[in-house]
């Protein structure tokens, strides 16, 4: 039997772009429903879209906000893995982030994308 396939999602944009903040989550969970692993990387202001109490502020068009499609997504399985030294960058401290994030190294992200089937960022 084949390995299972992994997909990568690696999420720069930030709050500040709220357009761009839905995609990881809606392509993660529908990569977990096709029995896919699939996993969320933050790095840059991409680390905003995480932070506590940021998603609830996000709400575009008729979609739900973006609590709501991160909290679907965190239910289904979907890994979300921050990047240490982009926290330092802007000044966020670990514990400033939505339970069910992990901080993580920059080495962790190199590692994931050489074991990933595939990997896209937004």
């Amino acid at each position: 039997m084949a390995d299972k396939k992994k997909i990568l999602y690696v999420q720069m944009s930030g709050v500040d772009t709220p357009e761009k903040t839905y995609a990881p989550f809606i392509l993660a969970s529908t990569a977990v429903a096709m029995d896919i692993d699939a996993t969320v990387y933050f790095m840059v202001k991409g680390v905003t879209v995480v932070k506590k109490g940021e998603a609830e502020k996000i709400k575009m068009g008729t979609f739900p906000s973006l609590k709501e499609v991160m909290d679907q997504a965190i239910g289904a399985g979907v890994e979300l893995l921050v990047c240490e030294q982009s926290t330092q960058l802007l000044g966020l401290d670990r514990g400033d982030f939505i339970d069910g994030a992990k901080v993580v190294g920059a080495a962790t992200l190199n590692d994931l994308m050489l074991d990933y089937d595939a990997v896209l960022s937004f």
